[in-house]
């Protein structure tokens, strides 16, 4: 098992240019991390080739690995032409995955608004999307590159939903990225969500939030979940999650890959970032 953090969770030092993504890969392995996860969320790579190579220069350099590349993705298109050169664009980013080094690439797959985002509507998507994965995953399989798809986005969030799609694709390296947070997105339990999840995740977010129920909006700052609560990012250890459940049940499944912070609070992204890791280890080693 290794910690690390993913960039995402610098977002708001990234988009405030106060940090560039290498100065976060130095950042990680001086505060003690194994592993930074890609996000180009703040800076781009499909346009930058020399940069994915600093990316991976950089981690080698500094001894960490670069574990996941994750991107977004959306296969539910308006005409076939759309849906096509979704996949070869994807098919593309599996080329990044390759030259920065990684064995896994998150990528989403879907996305509709919360009224559409029903379980009818899924099933009706379902064959499509999970065409898709399976040509990516095929494509992605020559590098020995797992892809996944991560429970994210509201229409394909809750567990059931991912376990549907990770059996219909039907490849050995199609999985999912099991982020213990997005679970409450879909008004779901994290603990119970997480357990089911676990036999087929190919990464592990650490994520954590505060949860209010829909008839107290605390104002500013917080999103609705699909059922109309209300969540606020948290440092991991400081939310309503029962992470100390959630870490002993993924210590105790055997999972002994890659697990990234993923810190999107109100707090200052270094601090945040620093805290949530001490705490994931702390109750790694605890429980």
């Amino acid at each position: 098992m290794k910690i690390g953090l993913s960039t995402y969770s610098f977002f708001q030092a990234l988009n405030k240019k106060e940090m560039n993504v290498l100065e976060v890969i130095d950042w990680i392995a001086e505060n003690g991390g194994e592993h930074v996860e890609i996000v180009p969320i703040g800076y781009t790579l499909s346009d930058n080739p020399e940069l994915v190579d600093q990316i991976r220069e950089r981690a080698a350099k500094v001894g960490i690995d670069v574990s996941n590349y994750a991107i977004g993705a959306n296969f539910i298109q308006d005409s076939d032409a759309a849906y096509e050169a979704e996949i070869e664009r994807v098919k593309g980013e599996v080329e990044i995955a390759n030259r920065l080094g990684v064995k896994f690439m998150r990528h989403d797959v879907a996305w509709r608004p919360i009224p559409e985002a029903t379980l009818d509507q899924f099933e009706q998507d379902l064959p499509r999307i999970a065409d898709a994965c399976r040509r990516i995953a095929d494509h992605a399989k020559q590098y020995g590159i797992t892809t996944s798809v991560e429970n994210h986005g509201y229409f394909v969030q809750a567990s059931d939903r991912v376990l549907r799609l990770v059996k219909a694709v039907d490849r050995d390296n199609f999985r999912t990225t099991l982020d213990v947070g997005n679970f409450m997105c879909a008004d779901e339990q994290s603990p119970v969500s997480v357990q089911k999840n676990l036999p087929y995740a190919s990464v592990v977010h650490l994520k954590d939030f505060y949860l209010r129920p829909s008839y107290r909006n605390p104002g500013d700052g917080w999103f609705q979940t699909a059922g109309g609560n209300f969540l606020r990012g948290a440092i991991v250890g400081h939310g309503d999650i029962d992470m100390w459940e959630v870490i002993r049940l993924v210590k105790q499944s055997g999972y002994d890959g890659y697990i990234s912070i993923e810190f999107e609070g109100m707090e200052d992204c270094r601090a945040g970032s620093k805290i949530g890791m001490d705490n994931a280890r702390r109750i790694w080693d605890a429980v």
